[in-house]
């Protein structure tokens, strides 16, 4: 176990490096300058200047680059452009929501997948079995920003059971959450009726069916902890996944994360804030699909970490 999260360890160090530098480049490369919106429309050519060597954006690529990995290595995300205020503030100060937002989504997600992949599974071949599978597909090909809208209009502005944004209570939190939800429940519900269909063709299942053990038993302890294995290992992808739709989310309903963070630091050309939440959310995706590796064999002892 020790050997395999040194190995990981270091995996992901590589990982994160190689992430940084993609996204510096990126971002060195862009062609709207970050110091006109710090000047200002009125700013004069000489004020430009000044501001750019005090930023040291005057210096060649690898210079910038070098000296942000060596902040980077003394745990300094650097300080915001526009805001004046440490990155790490700023990106602590809405990650709480963000993570809320997320185990909210998470759970919608698994709640709804998981019944309709169990459902479609054991009603194999029917018109149930079919309405859950294009419900699937449509929760998968339809873009957030428009379920968002959708649900805002419908729950919020409607029937008025749901405020149509904001922070701080449960009631703001399950709008959002069912909206990042619905995308993972199409993936799940797929691939758990597939999991689930190729697990109750073993012979363990017929067995168990054999003894006259009672249907529900034979399903929620025998086949699901089966079946539900590949999911464990799509949690830790979905963190990526929510990563890039919370910044949508976020901004339909006004939620205060790292996502509408982001967003104003791209209006805005800002970026070490820009940096600094592409490195925590790679972090976020390591650390998932970490995590997932280290729980399956918990789940299932015959999966061995190596």
């Amino acid at each position: 176990m020790i050997a395999y999260l040194a190995r990981r360890l270091f995996q992901s160090i590589l990982i994160l490096l190689g992430v940084s530098l993609i996204t510096f480049a990126l971002l060195y490369l862009l062609p709207a300058d970050p110091v006109r919106q710090i000047a200002g429309r009125s700013a004069t050519p000489q004020t430009v200047e000044n501001i750019r060597r005090e930023l040291g954006l005057d210096q060649p690529f690898l210079v910038q680059y070098g000296r942000y990995l060596l902040g980077l290595v003394q745990g300094d995300l650097g300080r915001s452009y526009l805001q004046r205020s440490e990155v790490t503030t700023l990106v602590m100060a809405r990650l709480p929501a963000t993570l809320l937002l997320m185990a909210g989504a998470i759970a919608c997600e698994l709640a709804f997948g998981l019944t309709m992949g169990l459902i479609a599974a054991v009603k194999r071949g029917t018109a149930t079995d079919q309405a859950l599978m294009v419900g699937s597909f449509i929760g998968v090909s339809a873009p957030q920003f428009v379920v968002g809208l959708l649900l805002l209009y419908v729950f919020a502005v409607r029937l008025d059971w749901f405020p149509i944004g904001g922070y701080g209570t449960f009631s703001h939190l399950v709008l959002p959450s069912v909206t990042l939800g619905i995308l993972g429940a199409g993936w799940y519900s797929r691939m758990m009726r597939s999991s689930m269909i190729d697990v109750l063709r073993q012979d363990y299942i017929r067995t168990a069916r054999a003894k006259g053990l009672a249907r529900s038993t034979v399903l929620f302890r025998h086949a699901l902890p089966n079946a539900i294995l590949p999911v464990i290992a799509m949690i830790g992808i979905d963190i990526g996944l929510f990563m890039s739709g919370i910044v949508v989310v976020e901004g339909v309903f006004g939620w205060p994360g790292i996502g509408q963070l982001a967003w104003q630091a791209i209006q805005r050309v800002d970026i070490p804030i820009i940096m600094g939440v592409t490195l925590v959310s790679a972090c976020a995706i390591v650390l998932g699909n970490l995590l997932a590796d280290i729980v399956t064999p918990f789940i299932d002892p015959r999966i061995k970490l190596r």
